[in-house]
């Protein structure tokens, strides 16, 4: 092997940190298993039980909000998180905050929902706590975001 092609180890590769690719393992194994709606549900609920007492109250609500406002989204988990797909695709997920040690839950869309608005517009929330006024804001959110 020449120098120039020689490959060099060095101290573990620190791109990732070890939450970052403990969500990359949970999604390789999201990949191989093809669940049915229920399953997806199931596996979902799963997760939403492990968080912390108000984050699991937060994705309970925001899982009922889906289910009511736009029930052809499939249950699923996308990397760890409660995720809601339209066909195929992930459209919306819960990120608890402990997930990723982070300071507040987020509620975020991916490109397929259909938030545009101009030039530049939100596609992720921060979730502090969930009352009757930001219930209301994610449910017309929901209903914008499916089209």
């Amino acid at each position: 092997m020449s120098p120039a092609t020689k490959k060099t180890t060095t101290k573990k590769d620190k791109a990732f940190s070890a939450e970052e690719r403990a969500a990359m393992k949970e999604r390789a194994k999201e990949l191989k298993a093809a669940a049915t709606r229920e399953e997806g549900e199931k596996t979902l609920l799963e997760k939403v039980e492990e968080m912390p007492e108000a984050e699991r109250a937060m994705a309970k609500k925001i899982h009922e909000i889906i289910k009511a406002n736009a029930p052809e989204l499939a249950p699923k988990t996308w990397y760890g998180m409660p995720a809601y797909a339209k066909d195929d695709k992930i459209l919306c997920f819960f990120q608890s905050a402990q997930k990723f040690g982070s300071r507040y839950a987020t509620l975020g869309f991916n490109d397929v929902a259909k938030l545009d608005d101009g030039d530049m517009f939100p596609v992720a929330y921060a979730l502090m706590d969930l009352n009757a006024a930001e219930e209301k804001k994610i449910t017309a959110l929901i209903k914008k975001a499916v089209g």
